[in-house]
Order: C-alpha cells, then structure tokens, then sequence
C-alpha cells in the first residue's frame, strides 16, 4: 500500500472518529444527524449538478436500492444517536463500528458466498466477538448480562445492523451501475454521485422519523437556531470520510487492505473519548478494543 494510500486512510479514519465525537458532544439526536447529513450531501451537490445527467441512464432497479439503503442508513443514524444520548462513546461507538462485519459475513454466507470466507476470516470474527464482550466490562470477571442487556449496547447493535444493511445493499447497487452500459462515468465518479443520491434518501427517511417524534422536533428547532455550525463539521466529515476511502482505492492493489486499514478509527474513537469527553477508561475496555481492531485487520486482510 502506498504512502499516499496510508496517508488518505489516516485522514479519513480520524475524519470518522472526529465527527463521531461532534455528534456525541454536540446534540446526540436524529435530528442533529439529519442536519449534518442533509449539508454533508449538499456538499457534492456541485458534482451531482455537473455529472447529473448521467442519472438518466441509471437502471429502474437502482432506485428501489437507494430507497432500501437510505432506509438502513437512516436506521444507522438514529440509533447511533440514541446510543450516544443514552451511555458512553467509548461503548458505543466501537460496537457500532466493529459488528457489521458479523452481520455482513453472516448474510455473505446465507447468501451461498460461503467460499469468500477463509478460515483467517473466521478468526478475526471470534477476536471481534471477543473484543465487544469485553468493551462494556469495568473489570475483566464482570462479566454480567447487564452489562450487554442495556439501551446503549442494543442501539449500538442496532446501528450496527443498519450500516450492515446498507453495506450489503451498495456493493449490490454498484456492482449493477458498473455492469451498466451507456454510463459514461468511472467507477469512482460514479460512486459519489451514488453517494449524493443515497444521502437524499437517507434525509428524506430520518425527517420522516423526526415528524413523528415530538423531542426530535424541538431539537430540530434548536439546531436550526445555534446548532448549524457543528452540525456542518458533522456532515463534512461524514462525507470527507467516504470520498477519501473511494480516492484511496486507485493507489492499493488489493482493496482489502482499505478495509482493514481503515478500522484504525476504532482505537482513535476510544482516545477521543476518554481524553477530550473524560469517559472512564477501564483496562478491559481497551483490550477489547484492541482485540477488536486485530480481528478487524485478520478479516480484511482475509
């Protein structure tokens, strides 16, 4: 991997944790998310206006995946917000970002992909197993129901499933828009103006939420009046995020050490967690993120 390469993911893994943490510090709400991920795909606006009328020979089938991934990226949104507002980042988030790869290989598998999954694939799921029994722990022999059974650890999960689902959904919807004839893009490009599609719908999907929730519309109101600049950052850094792992994929051979590599936003969240919002940081904590972030390596180097 090149140093371009390393130097793209670094940026882009402290991006994510750093909007992470505006969204914990700031105001942990769907509607906090909704502003940031609304000016965060406002931001490739321009590129959408430029190369929008490639959107014509997009296949009909595409749009019932954008609808079905907003939806899961919605998902995602809310209940990362939920888990922030309800305990600690340094539980949630790497929970949140560690299990999609179960989910994921567990659809894989169900799907008939089975042969996809190596043996070093299933190590590093079992580490990652390991590692998010050990997150929630003060102490390694407390090892109790409670503390798995509560909000934060099921909306993390829950968000977990949700970037699984959208995970699953765009390698489907852009596989389909690359064997597509008459596209005129590149595949890169033709991701981002996927992405600024898939944004909308997840706006479009969370205001929904939001309309139905009366705490989610007073926050809204609020954001709208003092919150705009830190929501802003969020959705910069959502998006920054994203357009630079799809720029890093043009300078590695093998797309898997993206993936791996990228996972180092795990241990960083953990830092920016206890150093900047002074949440505990408990031994087991950090050995399970780091058992985490060895079976994150193992299955995307697998």
């Amino acid at each position: 991997m090149s140093l371009t390469a390393v130097a793209l993911l670094l940026i882009s893994a402290v991006a994510h944790a750093g909007w992470n943490l505006l969204g914990k510090r700031a105001h942990p709400s769907a509607s906090f998310l909704l502003a940031a991920n609304t000016f965060g795909c406002l931001c490739l606006a321009p590129f959408a206006v430029i190369y929008g009328g490639t959107i014509a020979a997009f296949p009909p089938r595409i749009w019932p995946l954008l609808a079905a991934t907003g939806f899961c990226q919605a998902v995602y949104y809310a209940a990362l917000a939920g888990a922030y507002r309800s305990g600690p980042m340094t539980v949630a988030y790497p929970l949140a970002r560690s299990s999609p790869i179960i989910v994921v290989t567990i659809v894989t598998v169900f799907l008939g992909r089975g042969d996809q999954v190596t043996w070093q694939c299933i190590a590093g799921i079992l580490l990652v197993v390991a590692g998010c029994f050990m997150v929630p722990m003060a102490r390694f022999d407390d090892l109790r129901l409670r503390n798995y059974l509560n909000l934060t650890c099921l909306l993390a999960l829950a968000a977990a499933f949700g970037t699984s689902g959208y995970s699953i959904i765009d390698d489907d919807a852009l596989r389909l828009l690359r064997q597509t004839p008459g596209i005129p893009l590149d595949a890169p490009r033709t991701a981002v103006l996927y992405a600024f599609l898939e944004g909308l719908f997840a706006s479009a999907w969370l205001a929904l939420f939001i309309l139905t929730q009366k705490r989610e519309r007073v926050s809204w109101v609020k954001i709208l009046r003092a919150g705009k600049r830190p929501a802003a950052l969020t959705g910069a850094g959502i998006y920054l995020t994203y357009t630079l792992v799809l720029i890093a994929m043009a300078f590695v051979q093998n797309v898997s050490y993206v993936v791996a590599f990228r996972q180092i936003s795990i241990p960083l969240g953990t830092v920016l967690g206890v150093a900047l919002l002074k949440e505990p940081g408990y031994p087991p904590k950090y050995v399970g993120v780091a058992v985490m972030f060895v079976g994150l390596a193992l299955v995307g180097a697998g």
